[in-house]
């Protein structure tokens, strides 16, 4: 499966305050595969992963030849709607099923901000599965020309300065509305100093496919 675009109502007619969001992506088989069934497809992976290392249960097997395809996907654990864990993959290296599996497993014993997901946890948990496109850079004079070519809710961003690097999928917007705020934010995440210009920092977006289980 392979994200092929992602837009908003408001980038042909209206504004950017309220807006509907639209994705078109490929899932290449031999019979036609809907996009619900694909998301389906990568939760169970996902979900596989972490209970196969959790609890001991053999991994289901998935043999579509789109999931043998190079594909970028970040697996977001939340725990009574509260983030568990957040492990991704910004640039497609490796099979997409493979890729899903291993950044479960990361979000659920591998992110430094959590302790190791406990069994005990688990079924209170729910996993939603981002499937990324390439991304873009975003070429600006200032940082008011950044702010305007951002678009909330769309974008996910990479920011990049002094060999650091970090990312927000286009969920962090719905607690970080605010552009200025968000891009902060980032700058922390990153590990830069807070009076970090963004003049110097390489910034790039993407978009994202989204399945999330519930």
């Amino acid at each position: 499966m392979k994200l092929l675009a992602a837009c908003n109502s408001g980038d042909t007619a209206g504004g950017k305050g309220k807006v509907v969001g639209y994705s078109a992506f490929a899932v290449h088989e031999g019979g036609a595969t809907a996009p619900e069934q694909a998301g389906g497809t990568l939760l169970s992976i996902a979900r596989g992963a972490i209970e196969g290392r959790l609890l001991g249960r053999p991994e289901p097997r998935f043999d579509s030849p789109w999931l043998a395809q190079a594909g970028a996907s970040f697996v977001t654990l939340m725990r009574e709607g509260r983030l568990r864990g957040c492990i991704g993959s910004l640039a497609p290296t490796r099979p997409l099923a493979v890729d899903v599996a291993q950044n479960a497993l990361g979000a659920a014993f591998r992110d430094p901000r959590f302790p190791r997901l406990a069994a005990d946890e688990w079924p209170r948990c729910r996993i939603e599965v981002s499937l990324l496109s390439a991304s873009q850079r975003l070429e600006f004079a200032d940082e008011a020309e950044l702010l305007a070519q951002l678009e909330p809710g769309v974008d996910g961003v990479i920011l990049e300065a002094d060999n650091r690097r970090a990312t927000f999928l286009p969920q962090v917007w719905e607690s970080l509305p605010d552009k200025r705020a968000f891009l902060a934010e980032l700058v922390k995440k990153a590990g830069l100093p807070a009076d970090t210009r963004l003049g110097r920092c390489k910034v790039s977006r993407y978009r994202v496919a989204k399945f999330h289980e519930g």
